[in-house]
Formats: C-alpha cells, sequence, structure tokens
C-alpha cells in the first residue's frame, strides 16, 4: 500500500466530526480503510471517512491543530501482511469477537508486521517475536499490558490465518505485573464530582463512579438503558461482548433527571455538541478540568473511579462475589486484587512499634 497520494481533511459530516481520506482507488488502500472501526463510505463525500479523534489523528499521522495533512508512507507491512490483516479482521468479525477486540489485535499486528517491513510475512520466525519485544517494545517502554496483546494478536494470527514459520505455543508471555489498584479516597471522589460545574460532565463522572463503569461502557450508554423504575442500569456488551445490571440509587437518579431535563439527548446518554456518541478524548478533557478545579495531585484517570467504587464497596462489607458480578468480572482472581488496597482490615492491624513505648 502507499499512501504517500493520500490527503486526510477534518469534516463534519452529519452533523459528527469525520475524518475523510482521500486516495486515489487501488485494492490495497480500500481494503486497508475497511479493516479501521467505523470507517464508511460517504457518497456525498465521494470518499471514506472515520471519526475524527485523538487515535485517528496519531495512526494517519494528523496532528491535533491540522486541518489537512498528505502522509507519507507510514502503514508499509510485511510483504502478503495487507490481505492477511483484513482475512483477519473478517475471521474475527465472523467469530462474534467485539470491535475492541478486533481494533486491539490488528492495531497489534500492523505494529508487529511494520517493524518487519522488509521481510516477508510467511518467513517470520520466533526469534522475530523475541527480537520485537526486546528491540521495539521494552526499547520504548511500552507496557506488559501491550506486550500482552500483541501476544494475543500473534498467537491468533498466526495460528488461525497466516502461514509463518512462527511456532505460536512457544510465543512466551511476560512474567505478570504485581500492580495494585489506584484508589481515590471517598472525600476525594466527592470533591472530584462537585468540582464539575457542567450537569453533564457531573453526571458522566457520577455514573463512572456510582456503578463502576468503563470508560466505553459509558459512552455507549443508550436512554433506554436507563430503567428508573426498577432504579437499574443495563450495561451492554461490556468486556467480554457480556451484558449485566447495576443498581441506582435515588440520588444518582436525582442527577440523571437534572442532567436530560438540562441537555435531552436524543439516541445515547450523552452525545456530542453535533449528536451522536460523545467522543473519548472529550471525556478525558472533563475529568482533566474537574482535577484542575481540585486539590487533587494524584496522576489521576477515569479508570480510578473504577476501581475506586469497587474498593469502597469492599470496605463498606460487600461480598467479593457480588463486587464481581456488579463489575463484569469474568474471574474472581481479577476482582480479588482490591482486597489488597482495601483499608478496612489493614488498619485494624496494631504496629508492634506501639509496643515500644516511644513517644
Amino acid at each position: 500500500m502507499n499512501t504517500r497520494h493520500w490527503k486526510i481533511e477534518p469534516v463534519i459530516h452529519e452533523s459528527q466530526k469525520r475524518l475523510a481520506l482521500h486516495f486515489p482507488y487501488n485494492k490495497d488502500d480500500n481494503d486497508y480503510v475497511r479493516t479501521l472501526k467505523g470507517s464508511r463510505w460517504s457518497n456525498t463525500l465521494k470518499c471514506w471517512h472515520v471519526e475524527d479523534n485523538a487515535y485517528y489523528r496519531k495512526l494517519l499521522g494528523l496532528q491535533e491543530d491540522e486541518k489537512t495533512y498528505a502522509p507519507k508512507s507510514a502503514h508499509a507491512v510485511a510483504e502478503g501482511g495487507y490481505d492477511k490483516i483484513v482475512e483477519y479482521t473478517r475471521w474475527m468479525r465472523s467469530r462474534n469477537y467485539s470491535e475492541n477486540t478486533i481494533k486491539t489485535y490488528t492495531d497489534a499486528l500492523r505494529v508487529f508486521l511494520s517493524y518487519y517491513k522488509d521481510k516477508r510475512v510467511v518467513e517470520l520466525t520466533n526469534k522475530d517475536v523475541i527480537d520485537f519485544n526486546n528491540d521495539y517494545i521494552k526499547a520504548k517502554g511500552y507496557s506488559t499490558t501491550f506486550q500482552n496483546q500483541v501476544v494475543n494478536a500473534l498467537k491468533l494470527f498466526f495460528g488461525a490465518i497466516a502461514e509463518s514459520k512462527i511456532v505460536t505455543e512457544k510465543v512466551h508471555r511476560p512474567r505478570s505485573e504485581k500492580k495494585l489498584p489506584n484508589v481515590l479516597s471517598k472525600e476525594e471522589v466527592k470533591e472530584l464530582i462537585e468540582s464539575c460545574s457542567n450537569i453533564k460532565h457531573k453526571c458522566m463522572l457520577t455514573l463512572i463512579y456510582a456503578c463502576g463503569l468503563r470508560r466505553s461502557e459509558l459512552l455507549n450508554l443508550k436512554l433506554g438503558d436507563v430503567d428508573a423504575k426498577r432504579k437499574l442500569l443495563l450495561i451492554k456488551n461490556g468486556k467480554g461482548k457480556k451484558d449485566r445490571i447495576c443498581p441506582l440509587s435515588d440520588k444518582v437518579l436525582q442527577i440523571l433527571r437534572e442532567y436530560y431535563s438540562a441537555c435531552k439527548p436524543k439516541e445515547y446518554l450523552f452525545e456530542g455538541m453535533y449528536g451522536g456518541q460523545y467522543d473519548e478524548r472529550s471525556l478525558a478533557s472533563v475529568l482533566k478540568r474537574a482535577l484542575q478545579s481540585t486539590n487533587i495531585s494524584k496522576p489521576v484517570t477515569l479508570h480510578w473511579l473504577r476501581h475506586s467504587y469497587a474498593t469502597h464497596l469492599l470496605e463498606s462489607g460487600t461480598d467479593l462475589r457480588y463486587i464481581q458480578e456488579l463489575l463484569g468480572h469474568k474471574h474472581s482472581k481479577t476482582t480479588e486484587i482490591y482486597t489488597h488496597v482495601s483499608t478496612r482490615s489493614i488498619q485494624q492491624i496494631k504496629s508492634p512499634f506501639d509496643d515500644l513505648g516511644i513517644i
């Protein structure tokens, strides 16, 4: 594929911010664009287009303040890789993988194949995987999580789609890290939420904490997912394509009613300025602005609110099995990590220092 003749242009299309992708027709480019999550063809624009967000701007080489950009050839991959990536995407969709998983795996695979753009796919070996881990992932300081994503993508790709010299059973995983989840105190959560003067922003942060939502779960919520009579929130297609429910308290419902009365969303519970699903980049900005109005100096992310929800439930005496259901965890071991940050029992332990009689 040759992207030197591409032109990328931010546009407003059907009241949404999109990136128009202009290029002379050729099969490789066309098939590549089809693998991008959310890509659509427009008869009006006479081109393909994707959502205008930070991820696609970075992928396509467009700076935040740039209006148009003709990228250099940044997507070269190992010979034979383009058709295989398309086949890989279609294979995962046929097996009902979630779009988030498809995007994660194809992106990870694309990075790997781009690293070996001067080789053929069929020539790649297990040594190439080890070299990639050491000379790319480790050298650039990428996380163990990203390395695991690459391993998952490669095992699935070379096991089901592409022929190569790679023995998938011998593709090793990084040793797991024993990191504790980051947690805010109840007082800090209260300060953070109350710092929002905008009712939509306040409602979004409230729901993430009050229901332990992932960012994508919040943004995917639709009006019908709120059952005010039963005081329940239906979370559809969460991680692992699982549905679950979460209780809504009277106080949370009150904030939701205030928000709905003020903003009148039409389809999604939280919509952008021009309608449609609220943008991930804008949600991150909501948290950033809220933090700037508080005395919290910690590097808080949206996921910290989900961690805080789980930990506070545990500290208030909620059974770990219920917390597992509320969070949508597949395995109980995932939920058990919150027992290591709960202070309910730890604070009751008496230090032997107190018996020394030192004042």
